[in-house]
C-alpha cells in the first residue's frame, strides 16, 4: 500500500542518526535523545490551502528536520511513517 498526501502534507520516515564523540565512541539513537531528522517519502501537490497559495519546497528523498511533536503517526506494511504539514518542517538537511 502507498500513501499519497493531500494539499500541503508530506509523508516522512524517521532516520536513525549515529553520532561519534570526540573520543571516538559511537552513540546510537537509543542512548540519547535523537534529533527529529527524517527522510521525505511522499509530497502533496500544494495548491490553495485555507485561502492561501501553497508552493511545496520539499521533494521526495530530501532529509528534513521537523518540529518535535508534529504530525500523525501511521503504520503501513510494518513501516512507521509520519504525515506532517509542510510548515511543520523546519529545515532541509544537505
Amino acid at each position: 500500500m502507498t500513501l499519497k498526501p493531500l494539499a500541503d502534507r508530506v509523508v516522512i520516515k524517521m532516520v536513525e542518526v549515529e553520532e561519534t564523540t570526540k573520543s571516538g565512541i559511537i552513540l546510537t539513537a537509543a542512548s540519547k535523545e535523537k534529533p527529529q531528522v527524517a527522510q521525505v517519502i511522499a509530497v502533496g501537490p500544494g495548491g490553495n490551502v485555507d485561502g492561501k497559495e501553497i508552493v511545496m519546497h520539499v521533494k521526495v528523498g530530501d532529509k528534513v528536520i521537523t518540529s518535535k511533536y508534529s504530525g500523525t503517526e501511521v503504520k503501513i506494511d510494518d513501516e512507521e511513517l509520519i504525515i506532517v504539514r509542510q510548515n511543520d518542517i523546519l529545515a532541509i538537511v544537505d
